[in-house]
């Protein structure tokens, strides 16, 4: 991810050059050109309108040619699925947070003309942090959005509430001590400097966005009849006009003797990166570590293939299902990445569980051996749990906001993300149990961009609350380093048969999970950007049928540029 703190364009006089012959961008199409000796721009043309652009997503600078170009403008990462206008370089979906640049674009005499600075053409300078609207100075913080938790979710929920013109006073109560980190690079490379994966600095969410941010600290209680919040340890109260809860949520740990040992590690934090990183080093005297991960879904398997290169003892993953992501991706992808990990030297332990962990014989207060049901008995001077979350609420419990908790922790909330029965009162990310668009069946989804659009719906609608009619309808795209990059998009739970075309065990393939005939999800491996389109057909309600993928029917060959097609998200 490049740094998407506050990014400076050096100032220069714009230039304006012809980069393309008109006949060479049919309608509905996109192509990147190059401006200058080493800048490139995004050409589109939508319904005979020529529009340029930055070429890259300000996520992880992809480049946005290869992506999904729909006929209202949006233009979709082929990537992690970062969605941008390009009629207006604005931002539209997470998880890139920055703006794409947009230059002026006309025909003449049959040629393309860009105005734009060099300087912003070149790939390092490709995001356009957006214009906020500033707190008011009139802002009564008693009257303010108040949001509790400190992660990605929440940080989209201030950049949508400034981007869609809330001038109110905004409060940020945090657990965590830094500011919002892209929390998907701890799994995927154990990085443990936050200021290296930090969105905005701590000082850009105070001097700009206006954010009173309370880090490093817990709330304890919501009193929703005054309108109140209870930090920890002080024990002060603040108070809210409205209040969003992005918790987020807290890892499992097994119920099995030996489950307080040290070294016996979970992953969801900074500071918990640094012990798995500080665990795994061979000391001076010490030799190279033995790992063993307690789950084989994707926190332990992205842990497994960001070690791989680390120089451990051995690494042993240990999993309930027959091959890692079994019932998420189905036994044949799972076999193939269970395979490359193989090849890596990773030893699995499918289909049983734990009965203990054993003290070390030299130090009793440390894990020295995880023992599984079957009695077999596997060293580990580490483990690493990732056997799955609960939501963050059990300070919720004893207040009001009980009444709309279910039996999990989850919180239910409306199409539009309120809380059910506290119209002031919103829930996003992992904790919220929302209505899915097709169906309106209520589902909490543990996905990290989940919560991020959550956020820029929730901003989007207290910043403009005639916005209340909307509801939320994005579709859930994640991804995973295994190797390959791993994309999927829908919600492929309960599916009833899978469509694999290509080679699962080279990883190389898409994959259509199939429920009651529909196609519900898709996910793939070195197929760009298949996913990426597929969640945009899946959006727009005109995925082909499983009948027709077997046919032999291509989702890149979709005509959605040239002819509006109904809408059906937020």
């Amino acid at each position: 991810m490049q740094a998407v703190k506050d990014l400076v364009t050096p100032a220069s006089a714009a230039t304006t050059i012809a980069v393309l012959d008109d006949s060479e961008l049919p309608d509905g199409s996109m192509k990147e050109v190059g401006f200058g000796s080493d800048g490139k721009v995004l050409l589109s043309k939508l319904r005979g309108n020529v529009h340029a652009t930055s070429a890259f997503c300000t996520h992880y600078g992809a480049p946005l040619a290869k992506g999904t170009l729909e006929s209202s403008g949006r233009v979709v990462c082929p990537w992690h699925g970062a969605c941008f206008n390009v009629c207006t370089g604005d931002i539209e979906d997470a998880p890139a947070v920055d703006n794409i640049h947009s230059f002026k674009a006309e025909v003449k005499d049959g040629k393309i003309y860009v105005t734009a600075t060099q300087e912003e053409t070149l790939k390092k300078n490709m995001s356009k942090v957006p214009s906020v609207t500033p707190q008011s100075p009139d802002a009564v913080s008693d009257h303010g959005v108040v949001i509790v938790g400190g992660g990605a979710g929440a940080l989209h929920t201030i950049e949508s509430l400034r981007l869609h013109g809330y001038a109110g006073a905004i409060t940020l109560i945090s657990l965590e001590p830094y500011a919002p980190i892209d929390r998907t690079k701890l799994s995927k490379a154990l990085i443990t400097d936050p200021s290296k994966i930090e969105f905005r600095t701590p000082e850009t969410l105070r001097n700009k966005y206006g954010v009173g941010f309370h880090n490093g600290v817990e709330v304890t209680s919501v009193d929703t009849d005054n309108k109140t919040v209870t930090i920890s340890g002080s024990g002060q109260t603040v108070k809210y006009g409205t209040l969003v809860l992005a918790v987020g949520s807290i890892p499992k740990r097994l119920p099995v003797p030996g489950g307080n040992l040290e070294n016996v590690l979970v992953l969801r934090q900074v500071g918990d990166a640094k012990n798995i990183d500080a665990a795994i080093q061979a000391g001076a005297t010490d030799s190279a570590k033995r790992l063993v991960v307690v789950g084989s879904s994707f926190i332990g398997m992205e842990l497994v293939a960001a070690v791989a290169k680390r120089g451990l003892k051995s690494v042993d993953v240990v999993g309930q299902e027959q091959v890692p992501f079994e019932f998420i991706l189905g036994k044949e992808v799972g076999a193939g990445i269970m395979k490359f990990h193989e090849k890596n030297g990773v030893k699995f332990h499918m289909g049983g569980g734990i009965k203990e962990f054993k003290p070390s014989p030299s130090n009793p207060k440390a894990v020295g051996a995880v023992v599984l049901q079957d009695e077999t008995e596997i060293p580990a001077d580490v483990v690493v749990l990732g056997v799955g979350v609960r939501p963050a609420t059990d300070f919720l419990k004893e207040t009001k906001l009980k009444e709309a908790m279910r039996g999990d922790g989850g919180l239910f909330v409306n199409g539009q993300l309120q809380v059910k029965g506290f119209d002031d009162v919103y829930a996003i990310g992992d904790i919220a149990v929302y209505p899915q668009p097709k169906d309106g069946q209520l589902r909490r989804i543990e996905h990290w961009n989940v919560a991020n659009n959550h956020g820029r719906a929730v901003g989007q609608i207290i910043g403009n609350p005639d916005n209340l009619s909307v509801t939320f309808a994005k579709v859930p795209i994640f991804w995973s380093a295994q190797g390959q990059q791993l994309r999927y998009c829908g919600i492929g739970e309960g599916y009833d048969d899978i469509i694999i075309q290509g080679s699962a065990d080279e990883l190389k393939f898409v994959a259509y999970y199939i429920k009651g005939n529909k196609i519900i999800a898709v996910s793939s491996m070195q197929k760009d950007p298949i996913v990426t389109r597929c969640a945009e057909l899946l959006r727009l309600g005109v995925m082909p049928t499983p009948d027709e993928i077997r046919a032999g029917k291509d989702p890149l060959t979709i005509n959605i540029t040239t002819k509006p097609i109904h809408r059906a998200d937020a």
